[in-house]
């Protein structure tokens, strides 16, 4: 599905996940990452990450968690975030850091000096999902080899 926006089409990303307690789930993605509510029931909840859709639906059974070795942090499979710009990503890392959220991977700079080079971050929301966000000074470099 396109979505047009100042002439400017795009696509949007859809994801849906298990969430333990939508209350929980509206006071951090609401609230602490700032994602406006959309329409929702008595069982899930879409939200506006980024211009992107999230719901999150009512399960007592939310995905397990694996790690993967990289670049020497075991990052937490699955997971999903955005990739902001730079300065983006430093303001919301200071905000997640004011808002009290336990970092699993502190805020820092990944591939240093290397084909790549990104911040990344990864943090649980309340039900135990693991979300990453990136930040990139030079978008062109997000898929770069």
């Amino acid at each position: 599905m396109l979505f047009v926006e100042k002439n400017l089409m795009k696509n949007l990303f859809h994801l849906a996940f298990a969430v333990n307690d939508l209350d929980s789930a509206r006071e951090f993605y609401g609230g602490v990452l700032g994602c406006e509510e959309g329409r929702s029931s008595e069982h899930w909840v879409d939200f506006n990450l980024y211009g992107h859709q999230i719901v999150t639906h009512l399960s007592d059974r939310v995905s397990e968690r694996v790690s993967n070795h990289v670049d020497a942090d075991d990052v937490p499979v699955p997971h999903f975030g955005i990739i902001l710009p730079m300065d983006e990503w430093r303001t919301l890392a200071e905000k997640l850091r004011s808002s009290g959220v336990e970092f699993i991977i502190e805020p820092k700079i990944r591939f240093a000096g290397e084909v790549g080079e990104q911040a990344t971050m990864f943090f649980l929301d309340p039900s135990g999902n693991a979300l990453e966000f990136k930040g990139f000074n030079d978008f062109s470099d997000v898929f770069a080899k």
